[in-house]
């Protein structure tokens, strides 16, 4: 993350996102494969042996040695035109665009109820007993038993997340560069999905 000004000297928290290139990998058709869909690749030197035969070969067949994240769009009605082997690049974004950005959320390793669902805890006074335990979780004689889903305990993060309407501040055609407003999920350097805004 960084911050830029704008032309009337505001300051906005961006995140930089390498967009591509990107590569056409395969295009999925209602006559061929039942629906309309692109598969993309992010093109990024990997070791042949990184990759297995048939990795190898579906991305030979659009005329590319491989690539390192791969990941499958419904076509919209923009994507028509795209056939394999097309390039797409962060100029397909143009700034003010609206853009949902999909990736894994850091992980947090295992933790307690107030951490990982914003319980309350109790009182801190003397004698009290009761800091950051959970509470009731369940009836004695009935049911007998805790039902699935209950809140508790356990491993936090590493799990699919959707940031949805962040606004593209600047693109940077010349590096494939897309500055984002706000955060994104995941690592630094993790990878993402950056698509149109769907809401």
């Amino acid at each position: 993350m960084t911050q830029v000004f704008r032309p009337d000297g505001q300051v906005v928290p961006v995140t930089l996102v390498k967009a591509g290139p990107c590569v056409v990998i395969q295009r999925k058709t209602p006559a061929s494969d039942g629906y309309d869909a692109v598969q993309l690749g992010l093109m990024e030197y990997v070791k042949p042996r990184r990759l297995t035969k048939p990795q190898a070969g579906h991305a030979k067949k659009a005329g590319v040695e491989g690539v390192r994240f791969q990941r499958e769009f419904r076509a919209g009605a923009g994507e028509g035109g795209l056939k394999m082997g097309d390039r797409v690049l962060a100029d397909e974004f143009k700034p003010n665009d609206k853009v949902d950005v999909i990736g894994i959320s850091k992980g947090r390793g295992f933790a307690g109820f107030v951490k990982r669902h914003n319980f309350r805890g109790g009182d801190a006074s003397h004698g009290s007993m009761f800091h950051r335990a959970p509470g009731s979780i369940g009836g004695s004689s009935y049911p007998s038993r805790v039902f699935p889903g209950m809140k508790g305990a356990g491993q936090m993060g590493t799990q699919r997340v959707t940031v949805r309407n962040l606004e593209v501040v600047q693109v940077d055609a010349e590096d494939n560069v897309l500055m984002v407003k706000g955060a994104i999920p995941g690592p630094n350097g993790g990878y993402v999905i950056v698509r149109r805004a769907k809401r």
